[in-house]
């Protein structure tokens, strides 16, 4: 790979200048972390294997027609689809359904066109052109630069809290202007050698201008037009003929709510649904090998881990954070609450990822030494409350487990149950000590999301203007190794004092009828081919 910042790359035949290709896929062993899979050999087993490009493994040639109803977690009654919204993967799933965004993540996490169709940085890397490519709204009108900043100005609006307004950061949107119908001019705030980042943040949707209301009738330029829609409940859509990449082969798509795995796999065992996200390894154990349903496997998908609050006792004091890293016995946690399906985290974000600061030594349990820390804080005999729910597998029996590995160095930790529609709202502000996991983003998005001062989701509450500071020099910095070393030294202080216990990353799993095709084995959640239903059929 060039080791300049940014070089073209070509694409289906075009040419992209900035765009990447990272060249960080996990060779050891054949399993990475979030999103960097190396998946030769695991696209999922029986016939559902197989993408839209290759018919399918049985040599099925895509076909149109039927309705493809997808069984997902939701939120509850609270549910929207406003897309600047989105946060459960049930709501993205829903997004990128309906909308679309300028770029968006290909397998290796890279960013990968979409809305654009080509960007091009100036010499100092602090603007950038964006050029569009013709597409349309379901209501008729082109997908103009108009809108484009509107919806960039209105994920930043600082009354609201919505997901990418942290990555849109280093936008000067007042500055950046619409050149022509089709051209941005986008204009920073400082140097971005990783702006195509900014154009797929996750959340970063393209919405008409002017648009406010989402739940009546959304208006987008995605492969699904709106029918209808019941927060907590589904949402139906049907195909969108004149989408720019190609009409979907389903006549309808239809999301379904059922936040009990348990559910999701009878539902589609039952053959109320035909695809059912995230099921659990046992589930998948037990029935792939049946011939009943098909299971894909998307091993180290999964961030799995705990959050301490670090502005609040006990986790103000650093050293009880250190302890609590040391009191995680992680094979122990990745074999009980995964089933074993994953691998053995190391406190930091996104193994296997480019700038992942594999170079720091893997942590170990170290009862004695978390018992001294806890005494040096004057924190002997310490109790806290875990927050965690059924909203995700594996959270409650990793509390569990953990619960049983604390009291070897004399912590009492209570367990503490809350609700899967609230769950993470709930822990976002409130609490101490919570169940937490992520789907693959880059580092650096994952830091600007979490980890800076104005993140809007920043579950530890780690605020210092400093670590902002070597944010903002990383992401200015053109030459790659220089930008790599100041990405080493923020995790290196993340893994000495950070708020994220990371003890593991879990195989994502998803389950498809037997005559489902297209579903893609080697999209990580949150990636362009992850729940891209425009390229599944019935066969």
């Amino acid at each position: 790979m060039n080791d300049s910042p940014v070089h073209d790359a070509t694409v289906d035949g075009r040419r992209f200048p900035g765009l990447r290709r990272r060249g960080f896929l996990a060779a050891a062993g054949g399993v990475a972390g979030l999103g960097a899979l190396t998946l030769a050999g695991c696209a999922g087993s029986g016939p559902a294997a197989g993408t839209a490009k290759d018919g399918g493994k049985d040599g099925d040639k895509p076909r149109r027609g039927g309705r493809l109803r997808a069984a997902f977690a939701g939120g509850g009654a609270s549910e929207t689809l406003d897309p600047h919204l989105a946060n459960l993967f049930a709501d993205v799933a829903r997004a990128k359904a309906l909308f679309d965004k300028l770029a968006d993540y290909g397998p290796d996490l890279s960013a990968q066109p979409r809305l654009a169709a080509t960007w091009e940085p100036d010499a100092g890397l602090d603007r950038w052109k964006v050029t569009l490519r013709e597409a349309r709204f379901h209501n008729g009108k082109p997908v103009t630069a108009k809108d484009v900043l509107y919806s960039y100005r209105r994920i930043t609006d600082p009354k609201k809290a919505f997901r990418a307004k942290a990555s849109l950061e280093p936008v000067d949107l007042r500055a950046s202007r619409a050149l022509d119908e089709r051209t941005v001019e986008f204009v920073l705030k400082r140097p971005t050698a990783e702006f195509p980042n900014v154009l797929a943040a996750f959340g970063a949707y393209i919405v008409p201008e002017g648009e406010q209301d989402f739940d009546k009738k959304p208006v987008g330029s995605g492969p699904f037009r709106f029918v209808s829609f019941a927060p907590g409940t589904s949402a139906v859509f049907k195909r969108n003929d004149a989408y720019w990449d190609g009409a979907p082969y389903l006549d309808e798509l239809e999301f379904v709510v059922a936040n009990e795995e348990s559910a999701r796999t009878n539902a589609l065992l039952g053959g109320q649904v035909e695809y059912a996200h995230e099921l659990t390894p046992a589930t998948a154990r037990a029935h792939e090998s049946q011939g009943r349903i098909q299971i894909v496997r998307l091993p180290g998908s999964a961030m799995q881990g705990f959050v301490m609050k670090t502005d609040r006792p006990p986790f103000d004091d650093k050293r009880v954070r250190e302890a609590f890293f040391l009191i995680a016995d992680r094979k122990e946690l990745v074999d009980g609450a995964l089933s074993g399906a994953g691998e053995i985290g190391n406190d930091l974000f996104g193994k296997g990822y480019e700038y992942y600061a594999s170079s720091l030594p893997q942590r170990e349990q170290d009862l004695d030494r978390a018992r001294a820390l806890l005494k040096q804080a004057g924190a002997e005999n310490l109790r806290v409350t875990l927050d965690t729910s059924p909203v995700a597998a594996g959270f409650t029996e990793a509390a569990s487990i953990f619960r049983d590995q604390a009291a070897k160095a004399g912590v009492t930790v209570d367990v503490k149950t809350g609700s899967k529609d609230s769950y993470w709202k709930d822990i976002l502000d409130s609490g101490t000590f919570a169940s937490y996991r992520s789907g693959p983003m880059p580092i650096e998005s994952h830091i600007s999301q979490r980890l800076l001062t104005g993140s809007t989701t920043n579950a530890t509450q780690w605020r210092h203007k400093d670590f902002d500071a070597l944010y903002q020099q990383a992401q200015s910095t053109k030459d790659k190794q220089e930008r790599a070393a100041v990405y080493e030294r923020m995790q290196r202080r993340l893994h000495a004092e950070g708020g994220f216990l990371i003890w593991g990353f879990a195989d994502w799993i998803i389950g498809t009828a037997r005559h489902v095709r297209g579903v893609e084995a080697k999209a990580p959640a949150n990636s362009l081919d992850w729940a891209r239903f425009d390229k599944v059929w019935l066969a």
